[in-house]
């Protein structure tokens, strides 16, 4: 008689029960064992920050189903047939014998678990800037249930106002939301001289700053956090430039991958951290896996490399179904990462997949890139919203390399097409001839994902000559630049850039075109630079060889603009 398969599997998060539960459904007669050093398993990290909002009330929630069952290890060997050993603390792994020697630590006893197969995935964690001060009491991480029930509550009982945010990351921009909606004053370090660093363009990520501002929160950027001040809780932050005064400290610097336990055992893993994997999250031992944020990704563009750690929900879910499939004879490869994230800050999305342009130029790709803005329902449709679109497309095939949004309108649905559109390696052709879903509720006759891949198909072609808010900004302040303000009269009144410019409406232009130098560059735009775009091919046409256009028009303008009058 043949002995089950025994399943080992080291991490309750993410990948641990997806593998386990998966796996249990595939091959029900499976021996699958969960265990982790945590008393508390299978929770929704990514919803912190709105239980800090105060979005809903029960911190527990992120431990439960849909319909309100906590899963805690009784659910799992009842409702998933598994067993679940919390307060387990796996410390060795033995391939040679396929044992893991672990302990518990409520008892302090320690054994030896053998696997057939062995699932690593003990996630990553918070990294600890070594700074002094950063053990004060009032300083808190981001990534466990407790550290949002105690925030909550140590913010009422202490009565806590100030908040400094270590780092603009996607946690740092949802906690500067969080703890704003709570009534705290906010400020937000960041090391680099933008939000969200790696994740956006600087031109986008400066577009977006402005939401943040408006909404109140302080950045400080290009500013290096030195110390935490106080003498046994926090008092304030020490950067390099200042000090800034503070009662509460968050630290959201990044995750490390959790690999000790892999190295340890002679698991391959990369040389700045992370399992290496192949696409069946197989480790160099074929009896042994790793998933989620312990490991490594390679990105499916095939442009930036094998090694790339990005910590994802999304992707650790992703990789338990290919663990429990491979173990179970139905291997399902990983395709990779596409580096697609998203992020809400207060009205605000930003969003980004595939390549930026930083990346691009790193990798000497021969690419363009364009900016568009305009609504992402038609103007008449209430609640319709601003939304800017970076793309980037490779000049050799025009495939799409990366796609970066922000704004008030609807990002996630063409986010999800982009993401989509590199992963099926497609161009800007493709985008165009998406059957994209058309009603006035959602979007536009030609969706603004389509229009943004006209404007860059045009530009590839020469006829749009478009120029970035960032370049536009360099030109204007080196001179010899005229500014052409393209609207209309009642739309100038309201609201101008705040140079000296040229006002012809759209519709004098062809008639006033003789009042425009030919000697020097003119910089077209409107609200959101299709009238610059206009404009530019009416002066092309009346012989003005200097005309480009400002991308993103005024919408789009990622630095301050002039308001003329209350809106």
């Amino acid at each position: 008689m043949t002995s089950p398969l025994r399943v080992l599997v080291i991490g309750g998060v993410a990948t641990g029960p997806k593998a386990a539960c998966r796996l249990k459904r595939l091959v029900p007669e499976a021996e699958v064992t969960l265990i982790d050093k945590d008393d508390i398993i299978s929770y929704g990290a990514c919803g912190l920050p709105y239980f800090v909002e105060g979005l809903f009330s029960d911190v527990n929630t992120l431990i439960q189903t849909p319909v309100g069952v906590e899963r805690t290890p009784m659910f799992f060997e009842k409702a998933k047939g598994f067993q679940v050993l919390t307060r387990t603390e796996a410390l060795a792994i033995d391939r040679e014998s396929k044992t893991v020697h672990v302990k518990n630590l409520d008892s302090g006893e320690e054994r030896d678990m053998g696997y057939d197969k062995l699932v690593l995935a003990m996630g990553g964690h918070p990294f600890r800037p070594p700074i002094p001060g950063i053990d004060l009491k009032n300083t808190w991480y981001m990534t466990h249930p407790r550290h949002a029930d105690s925030l909550v509550k140590e913010i009422e009982a202490q009565g806590l106002k100030k908040a400094v945010l270590v780092g603009a990351g996607f946690i740092g921009i949802e906690m500067a939301e969080a703890l704003k909606e709570r009534g705290l004053d906010v400020t937000v370090v960041e090391m680099f001289d933008q939000i969200l660093p790696g994740i956006l363009d600087k031109d986008m990520a400066t577009f977006a700053a402005k939401h943040l501002r408006k909404k109140g929160v302080k950045l400080v950027l290009g500013e290096r956090v030195t110390a935490l001040r106080g003498e046994t809780q926090v008092e304030g932050v020490n950067t390099d430039q200042q000090t800034i005064e503070a009662d509460l400290a968050l630290i959201a610097v990044g995750t490390r991958p959790s690999d000790q336990l892999a190295r340890e055992a002679g698991i391959n893993c990369a040389e700045k951290g992370g399992i290496l994997i192949n696409e069946y999250c197989q480790t160099n031992d074929p009896d042994v896996y790793a998933g989620g944020d312990c490991v490594v990704n390679h990105y499916y563009g095939g442009y930036a490399g094998r090694e790339m750690f990005v910590a994802l929900g999304s992707t650790a879910n992703k990789h338990g179904r290919v663990i429990a499939n491979h173990i179970a004879g139905q291997p399902t490869p990983f395709a990779g990462i596409g580096m697609t994230g998203i992020v809400k800050a207060f009205d605000f999305t930003m969003a980004r997949t595939g390549l930026t342009e930083l990346q691009a130029k790193t990798l000497n790709l021969n690419y363009e890139t364009i900016i568009w803005a305009g609504p992402d329902m038609p103007h008449y449709y209430p609640g319709h919203g601003p939304l800017v679109i970076k793309m980037i497309a490779s000049k050799r095939d025009r495939k799409l390399l990366g796609v970066q949004l922000a704004g008030m309108g609807n990002a996630a649905k063409r986010l999800d097409v982009a993401a989509s559109v590199i992963l099926l390696g497609g161009g800007l052709d493709d985008i165009a001839n998406i059957d994209f879903g058309y009603a006035p509720p959602y979007s536009p006759p030609l969706d603004p994902l389509a229009t943004c891949a006209h404007v860059l198909t045009n530009k590839l072609d020469g006829l749009a000559d478009g120029v970035s808010p960032f370049e536009s900004k360099a030109l204007i302040e080196a001179g010899n630049v005229v500014l052409l303000d393209v609207r209309t009269p009642q739309e100038f009144e309201e609201m101008r850039l705040p140079y000296d410019v040229v006002h012809i409406p759209l519709g004098a232009l062809r008639s006033k075109a003789n009042e425009l130098p030919k000697d020097k560059d003119i910089l077209a735009f409107c609200k959101v630079s299709m009238r610059g775009y206009e404009a530019q091919r009416i002066l092309n046409a009346a012989g003005f060889d200097r005309v480009r256009f400002i991308e993103g028009g005024i919408v789009g303008w990622p630095f301050e603009v002039k308001m003329m009058k209350s809106e």
